[in-house]
């Protein structure tokens, strides 16, 4: 009997976004390699029950009375214990290879692409070169140029846990993905597809045989480890192909031969290992630990870069002659190591630069062991070695050897340092009030959250890693909930006593986080008030008058809803940019955002450009986090075109024209800003602040079990229970909501808000003229299209308040018509051709897994279970909550 395929059906619905052949090729082979695989797993009829279950839940999107649906939940609920885990199994599987499918597709695409538009048709907000085109048209070559120089796109990778995918798992997908990236490749034969596909075959096998939950939680050391795989994978040799892609366009034929004009612009942040805010697992060893390893990883790969530069730089000195200046380096790296320099000597006589650049990747080997006698001072001194050989290069007529490998060897160094990325700490502002208190009267203090000790030793391992890697390897401290200037003056004042004094605590940048609604109204006088602390006076001094801010887009959604915290951070921003320019201070705003839409997610590039005047000014500062990580860097092609779309639209933030263009759309639309937060903000408190929302949230949504899934060493709650919201995590919030198809954390209230305005005309030409509006709506509308109104009812039926889901699901329906008529579409995402596909394509099977998870949320929600019956329903739905994440692409 041949194996069926799991490829998805030709149905009405889904042809109106065609598939594109390359990738309905790819997803029907490893569908069809996925069926073998359940075939041959050796459990009778489990392929049948997938595909009888497949059928069904496609063929229901068509059933206006909801009949097929029904039958498909008769189907679900037939299954065994047993079944049932490896038919939501099975569904994940599915998720995970045709989520690598379409990955494989973009790229197609990307590289398909690449090259062949020419720069006018561009858009200036997609493309570097686009990007610079336009900026020097509106403020000439020569200041188009010293923006480029300032431009700088800061990516800070956290460890929330919202990556719900096994590392083995993960790996396991990217072997596959290597694969079938193969396939494309012209030159393979008959015999080396076969050999591809039983490798293919070989691989989903193992996959399907990979337990795909976590025994245990990772720990924030296994959390760095896994932040380093991606260095290694990605950012390592992206970053510098942004720098070299970017030169290119600038110069030309000139490219690789003159030296660069495009910067190393971008820098590398970090949180896993510094995080500490309500995770008492990162501690101060934990601290040094995350920053010595990452040190450790960017050394050896310095090292071995330079030694392959340096291997290459076969140059005689008879052809291109040594600068005096390169002379005398390599006499002083003859004194520092005759050792070391007889043998660079001996395999490259009569070459200079060939003997120095062995030289430095000698001295980067002894940097990374720690060899005090031979070792690097720093990453400045690295890069004063290596200019001295590209300007010996240079003089010697050697042009093309000066700015090629070694070009970006320098890049590489002016990215990562000897750090890779710049640690930052965040702490709750309580704690450092508690801990005040404590070391004022250690007996009278009463209970402190954290230990004071721990909080104290903290500022120890900060000035510890300073006086080994650098400041730059950690000196920024964040306050999560900055409520006034003192709880910023707290940090100061606990680095000195840590220390001894004030001579000698680590350097410090202390960036406030507002994140609550009241905080980010409150921003402005905070930030005045601190502008008046003598630290921060000095540390302005030091740094140029450069300051951080950042802004929390969690909490402020939490609190006010999306429509309310989108209106909310714009205004903020707008007043801390205004509060900058009249302290003549160069400010970076700091944007706090998540994967799901609740949470400041969707597109960076078009968040970018609906900005305020003088936010953003060439500086892009972001939390990147869980899937997001892997979705935008876990493939090279990917992560270059991600960088390049940031790169273009923080250069095109500046530009007069769109600074002009936001700050009169802000003005002229502000009357219905007015009305849709007012409006909007009293439809969120009137379902959340409803007497018994919360235990109700936790009834029809599996928001208790969110918590039970090992995707990250934090806790979900910091210490409370659901009885109270405030103090529940924002993304167990947002991945609850999106679990149970309703999304609610990207819409609620912006139906109401719509309808009190009521002007369709109004809302259209705001849509069309407001950046910022044109945003919200079409990252609403994309939040909407992964909603199920069916699904969404069968788990608000989960609950016994019909006010509250009759609430809900009129807040949906007016949501959804009010962004059709804005858009003019007759169906959600009918102008987003491949976004569209891409949903159409996973709802049915995310289907399939909601109604499993909801005959596991019923058990344990309706039935009294011991702990040995409780344990079939539990981990149907642990397994059921990673499929759902993985169909709907986001989880918190």
């Amino acid at each position: 009997m041949p194996h069926q395929s799991l490829a998805p059906a030709r149905t009405r619905i889904a042809a109106t976004h065609e598939i594109p052949e390359a990738m309905r090729r790819d997803v029907g082979l490893l569908g069809e390699l996925l069926g073998q695989v359940l075939t041959e797993y050796g459990s009778p009829g489990l392929l049948e029950d997938v595909e009888a279950l497949r059928e069904l839940t496609i063929a229901a999107l068509e059933d206006a009375d909801g009949q097929i649906l029904a039958r498909a939940e008769e189907l679900v609920e037939s299954f065994s214990a047993d079944r049932a885990k490896e038919v939501a199994r099975a569904f994940t599987c599915y998720f995970l290879l045709a989520n690598l499918a379409e990955e494989q597709h973009r790229i197609r695409t990307l590289r398909v692409r690449d090259g062949e538009v020419p720069l006018e048709e561009q858009q200036p907000a997609d493309s570097v070169a686009a990007a610079f085109a336009h900026l020097r048209e509106e403020v000439g070559q020569e200041e188009a140029e010293r923006r480029l120089r300032e431009l700088r796109f800061h990516a800070v990778l956290t460890a929330h846990p919202t990556e719900a995918r096994r590392n083995a798992i993960a790996a396991s997908v990217r072997r596959i993905g290597d694969l079938v990236d193969r396939r494309d490749d012209p030159r393979m034969g008959t015999g080396a597809l076969a050999q591809n596909r039983r490798e293919l075959l070989e691989e989903i096998d193992n996959m399907w045989r990979t337990a795909q939950l976590r025994v245990s939680s990772p720990s924030p050391l296994d959390e760095v480890r896994t932040a380093l795989a991606v260095f290694d994978s990605s950012f390592s040799k992206v970053f510098t192909r942004a720098y070299r892609r970017m030169d290119d366009w600038l110069q030309g034929q000139a490219g690789g031969t003159a030296a660069p004009k495009a910067p190393a612009f971008i820098r590398l942040g970090s949180w896993i290992g510094g995080d500490r805010d309500g995770n008492p697992n990162v501690t101060a060893s934990i601290t040094r630990a995350a920053v010595a390893q990452a040190a450790d990883r960017v050394l050896g790969d310095l090292e071995a870069r330079a030694r392959a530069v340096g291997l290459a730089m076969t140059l005689d000195d008879r052809y291109t002659s040594p600068s005096d200046e390169l002379s005398a380096l390599w006499g002083r790296q003859r004194q520092l190591s005759e050792e070391l320099t007889d043998q660079a000597a001996q395999h490259s006589p009569r070459e200079q630069h060939r003997q120095v650049l062995l030289a430095v990747a000698g001295r980067l080997a002894a940097t990374r062991a720690r060899d005090a006698d031979l070792s690097y001072d720093g990453p400045e001194e690295l890069i004063a070695d290596l200019r001295i050989v590209q300007a010996s290069l240079v003089s010697g007529g050697a042009t093309r050897a000066a700015h090629g490998d070694l070009q970006e060897l320098i890049w590489q160094v002016e990215t990562f340092g000897f750090h890779l990325a710049e640690l930052e700490v965040r702490q709750h502002s309580k704690v450092h009030a508690q801990t005040l208190a404590w070391l004022e009267d250690p007996e009278g203090a009463g209970k402190t959250a954290v230990p004071g000790e721990e909080v104290i030793e903290t500022f120890r391992a900060i000035a510890s890693v300073q006086q080994r890697f650098g400041v730059d390897a950690c000196r920024r401290y964040i306050v999560s909930f900055t409520q006034s200037a003192q709880n910023l003056a707290d940090v100061y004042t606990l680095a000195e006593k840590a220390l001894g004094g004030v001579e000698n605590a680590p350097v410090l940048d202390v960036i406030p986080l507002f994140e609550t609604y009241e905080d980010l109204q409150n921003a402005p006088r905070i930030l005045e008030e601190m502008l008046q602390h003598p630290a921060v006076q000095r540390r302005l001094e030091q740094t140029g008058r450069r300051m951080e801010v950042m802004l929390g887009y969690s909490d402020s959604a939490k609190d006010v809803g999306p429509v309310g915290a989108t209106l909310a951070l714009y205004e903020a921003q707008e007043k801390i940019a205004a509060w900058a320019v009249a302290n003549s201070i160069s400010l970076t705003q700091f944007h706090g955002r998540g994967g799901a839409l609740g949470r400041g997610g969707g597109p960076a590039n078009r968040a970018i450009l609906a900005q305020p005047p003088h936010s953003v000014d060439l500086r892009f500062k972001v939390t990147e986090q869980g899937e997001v990580i892997s979705a935008r860097y876990g493939h090279p092609e990917i992560a270059l075109r991600h960088i390049e779309q940031v790169a273009a639209a923080t250069l095109m933030a500046s530009a007069p024209s769109t600074e002009q263009r936001n700050a009169e759309a802000a003005r002229r639309f502000a009357p219905l800003a007015e009305k849709m937060d007012a409006v909007s903000r009293r439809r969120f408190h009137g379902l959340v602040d409803a007497e018994g929302f919360a235990p109700w949230f936790a009834q029809v949504t599996p928001q208790d079990e969110v918590g039970l899934l090992a995707i990250g060493s934090r806790p979900a709650k910091r210490g409370l229970s659901v009885e109270s919201l405030e103090d529940l995590r924002a993304i167990p919030w947002n991945f609850a909501w999106a679990q149970a198809r309703i999304n609610l954390t990207g819409w609620f209230g912006l139906g109401s808000a719509l309808e009190a305005v009521g002007d369709l005309e109004e809302l259209r030409e705001a849509y069309a003229e407001w950046p910022l509006f044109r945003a919200l709506i079409d990252n609403i509308e994309m939040s909407l299209a992964k909603t199920d109104r069916r699904i969404a009812e069968r788990y608000l039926n989960l609950g016994d308040r019909e006010d509250l889901a009759g609430l809900v699901l009129e807040e949906l329906d007016l949501t959804t018509k009010w962004v059709l008529a804005i858009t003019d579409q007759s169906r959600l995402l009918e102008d987003h051709r491949v976004l569209g596909r891409a949903v159409e394509l996973r709802n049915p099977y995310v289907d399939a897994l909601s109604l499993l998870q909801l005959r596991a949320l019923r058990a344990l929600r309706t039935t009294e279970l011991d702990d040995a019956e409780i344990e079939d329903p539990r981990n149907l739905l642990l397994i059921t909550l990673k499929g759902v994440a993985a169909g709907l692409q986001n989880t918190g």
